[in-house]
């Protein structure tokens, strides 16, 4: 029985947050949980929190051994992109475009 949890508009670019999603992806959600406290990463962070979110859902929806619980898959997608400028010599200016990411996290019990 799958259990997921969805984080929108996370303002971290999605090419960062997959690395850190890679880390966990197919752990059951302790040692998961483990790998992401330690993470040097900002995406570390927001994805634990996410886990800790899914691991909620699971114990709301019932009927599911937390104990044997890992992760089954984590996607993510390209959010919204914000468009700002940033002044440049000689009156120029460059475009900075700040990305967001859409990230959702499946739980699933291992047989």
């Amino acid at each position: 029985m799958e259990v997921t949890a969805t984080l929108r508009y996370a303002r971290i670019t999605p090419r960062k947050m997959r690395m850190v999603g890679d880390l966990c992806k197919g752990l059951p959600v302790d040692k998961a949980h483990y790998q992401l406290d330690f993470c040097q990463k900002k995406g570390g962070k927001l994805l634990a929190v996410l886990l800790d979110s899914a691991v909620a859902n699971a114990r709301e929806k019932g009927g599911i051994d937390l104990d044997n619980l890992y992760v089954k898959r984590v996607t993510v997608d390209d959010g919204p992109i914000l468009k700002r400028f940033m002044p440049r010599a000689m009156g120029r200016a460059t475009k900075i475009k700040k990305k967001m990411s859409h990230v959702t996290v499946v739980l699933d019990e291992a047989r």
